[in-house]
C-alpha cells in the first residue's frame, strides 16, 4: 500500500477531484489502481482569503514496486496498522467475567470479551438508552430527577449525551479498533479520517444499542437497573459482587468501569480496603456564544460555507496566580445540559447532535484544581469539594434545578445578571441570573476573569458582554484514582479487580476510555481460556 500525502483541493471543489489528483501525482492511469481510501482529512486556513482541504490517501496499485523505484514525492510505502488479537491463555476461568458500568470502557471491554468467547456479564445501574432518554427529557422539561437514570448513569455512560468527540492524544493501535467498531455499529465513515472526528448524541444512542445487541448475540448478558452495591473480598482477591443490596454473583474477575460520577461506588470500594488516592481535576462553568460568532472568528469570510459546518475552538491561558484556565469539551452548535447525578445538586455539561446545527456554541471554561485545594488528605476529599459547589449552585439557582447564570460582561464587572442579552441560554430546565462568585471558589473566578480578557485577543468576541456563563461544571474528570498495577491492571490492593476507564482515573474521553476497556479485557483473555458452552 502507498500513502500519498499533500492532496489539496479548494473549499469549492468536490471530493471526486481527489482521485484525479492522486492519479496525477503518481503519474498513473486509473486502470493501474486497485482501490483507494482517505486516510486523513484536514483544513488549511493559513492563507488569508483562502481555505483548502488537505488529504492523505492510501492507495493499492497493481505494481507498487515499479512506482516506488521512480522516487515520487509525497508517496511512501506503508503497512496498514491493524489491531492484533491477544492470544488467549491456558488457565481455566471458573466464572464469566463481570463488567460493571456500560460507558465506553465497560461497553468495549464487554464487546471484546464477547467476541473472544468469554460470555461477559455487563451490569449497569441505570436504564437502557431509550428509557434513559425519556427520563432525561422529563428532567430537563419537568424537573423530575431520577438518581440512577440521568446524564451520568445509564447505557452508554455520560458520553452518550455529549458532542461525541473522538479526538485523543494517545498513540495506540486500539484507537483504530475503537473507531472501526463504532463505524461497524452505525457511526459515519468519516470518523476514520476526520482530523476532529465526532459522532453526536443522536447517532451515539443507536450505536450503543447496537453494541449491546452484539454483546448479547455473542453470548454475553446485559442487565440494566442493576447496581453493584458491595463486593466480597477473600484473601485480598475479589470473590463476588452484591447487586441491588440483595443478589450475590460469584466472580473471578471484575472490570470496574463505573464512570467519574459513581460516588457511592467509590465510597463502597474504599470501605472494602481498595486503594484510592486523590487526583487533580478542574471546575468552572459553561460558556455560550452565538455559533455564528465562532464561525466568523475562525473562518472569516467563509463562515457560512456549507463545507465547513460549525467551527470549534480550543483555548488555554496561564494566569498570573499560577493557575490555568482552558476550554474543554467544546460543543459547536450544541446545548448546555443539566447533568446532575444526585438530587439537590446542579451540574452542567455540553451536548451536540451530529449536525451541530443549534444557534449557540458552548464549552466548559475550567480552572485547574489540585488536591491541595481540597482542604483534606482523605482520598475522597475531591468528591466533597465537588459536592460543595454543586449544592451551592442548586441553592443559588433557586432550589429547583435552575442553573445559576451570569453574562460575561456582568461577571467581569461583579454585577448580578438581571436580564439576558443577545445569547439565549440553552440550559434546561432554566437559568437564574446570579453572581457566580457565590457558587465557585475565589481562585476559580479570579482566574476565569483574567483569562477571559486575554483569550478575547485570541478569539475575537470570546469575552463579549452578552456571552453566557452557566454554572457549575465540575465533572470534567474523576476526582480520584483507583490505584492499579501497571502490568496486570489489577487493583494494587484487591486481586482480579480491574479499575478501568475515566471513573478509575485512567482515561479522559470516549476513545481513551474505550481503549482502557479493551486493555483490561485483554488481561483476562491473555491468562484464561474462553468459556466452552
Amino acid at each position: 500500500m502507498l500513502r500519498v500525502s499533500n492532496i489539496k483541493i479548494s473549499i469549492n471543489d468536490d471530493k471526486s477531484k481527489i482521485l484525479k489528483l492522486v492519479l496525477n501525482k503518481l503519474k498513473i492511469k486509473e486502470n493501474e489502481l486497485i482501490k483507494y481510501h482517505i486516510f486523513k482529512e484536514s483544513i488549511d486556513a493559513r492563507k488569508k482569503g483562502k481555505i483548502d482541504f488537505v488529504y492523505t490517501v492510501d492507495v493499492e496499485l497493481k505494481d507498487e514496486q515499479k512506482l516506488l523505484k521512480k522516487g515520487l514525492r509525497d508517496a511512501v510505502e506503508v503497512k496498514q496498522p491493524s489491531y492484533i488479537d491477544v492470544k488467549h491463555g491456558s488457565n481455566k476461568i471458573n466464572h464469566r467475567p463481570v463488567v460493571v458500568g456500560s460507558g465506553p470502557a465497560g461497553l468495549f471491554a464487554s464487546l471484546l470479551l464477547a467476541q473472544r468467547g468469554y460470555n461477559p456479564l455487563l451490569l449497569e445501574r441505570g436504564l437502557d438508552v431509550d428509557e434513559r432518554t425519556k427520563d432525561i427529557n422529563n428532567f430537563w422539561n419537568s424537573r423530575v430527577f431520577k438518581n440512577n437514570s440521568n446524564v451520568q448513569f445509564g447505557e452508554g455512560g455520560a458520553g452518550t449525551f455529549s458532542d461525541g468527540k473522538l479526538t485523543t492524544r494517545i498513540k495506540d493501535i486500539r484507537c483504530r479498533k475503537v473507531l472501526e467498531e463504532l463505524v461497524n455499529f452505525g457511526s459515519p465513515d468519516e470518523i476514520l479520517y476526520s482530523h476532529k472526528p465526532h459522532v453526536g448524541t443522536d447517532i451515539l444512542k443507536n450505536v450503543v444499542k447496537n453494541i449491546r445487541e452484539e454483546i448479547k448475540r455473542l453470548g454475553g448478558e446485559v442487565r440494566f437497573n442493576t447496581q453493584v452495591t458491595n463486593i466480597e473480598v477473600e484473601n485480598d482477591s475479589i470473590k463476588a459482587v452484591i447487586v441491588n443490596n440483595e443478589e450475590r454473583i460469584e466472580c473471578d474477575h471484575v472490570i470496574f468501569a463505573v464512570g467519574h460520577s459513581a460516588r457511592d461506588s467509590y465510597e463502597m470500594l474504599y470501605s472494602k480496603g481498595v486503594k484510592i488516592i486523590q487526583k487533580p481535576f478542574a471546575i468552572g462553568a459553561r460558556i455560550e456564544h452565538p455559533q455564528v460568532l465562532i464561525n466568523k472568528s475562525q473562518y472569516k469570510e467563509f463562515y457560512d460555507h456549507p463545507r465547513l459546518g460549525a467551527a470549534d475552538y480550543r483555548l488555554i491561558e496561564h494566569t498570573s496566580n499560577g493557575r490555568t484556565a482552558y476550554s474543554f469539551c467544546m460543543c459547536p452548535g450544541g446545548t448546555v445540559i443539566a447533568s446532575a447525578s444526585n438530587e439537590f445538586e446542579v451540574v452542567t455539561n455540553g451536548m451536540s447532535e451530529h449536525a451541530r446545527d443549534k444557534a449557540n456554541a458552548n464549552s466548559a471554561f475550567l480552572v485547574n484544581v489540585t488536591p491541595e485545594d481540597f482542604g483534606s488528605t482523605h482520598p475522597l476529599a475531591g468528591i466533597e469539594f465537588q459536592r460543595k459547589y454543586e449544592k451551592l449552585a442548586y441553592e443559588l439557582g433557586g432550589n429547583n434545578y435552575n442553573a445559576p447564570m451570569q453574562l460575561v460582561g456582568d461577571f467581569l464587572n461583579d454585577k448580578i445578571t438581571t436580564d439576558i442579552g443577545k445569547v439565549e441560554p440553552s440550559y434546561k430546565p432554566g437559568v437564574t441570573g446570579t453572581d457566580l462568585r457565590e457558587c465557585l471558589p475565589e481562585f476559580v473566578t479570579s482566574t476565569m476573569k483574567e483569562a477571559l480578557v486575554s483569550l478575547d485577543k485570541k478569539l475575537n468576541g470570546f469575552a463579549m458582554h452578552d456571552a453566557v456563563l452557566t454554572g457549575v461544571e465540575t465533572r470534567s474528570s474523576a476526582p480520584v484514582r483507583i490505584v492499579r498495577d501497571e502490568e496486570t491492571l489489577q487493583s494494587v490492593s484487591t486481586k482480579n479487580l480491574y479499575p478501568c476507564g475515566e471513573g478509575a482515573g485512567y482515561a479522559g474521553g470516549i476513545v481513551t476510555a474505550a481503549v482502557d476497556g479493551i486493555k483490561c479485557a485483554e488481561k483476562i483473555i491473555g491468562n484464561y481460556c474462553p468459556i466452552v458452552k
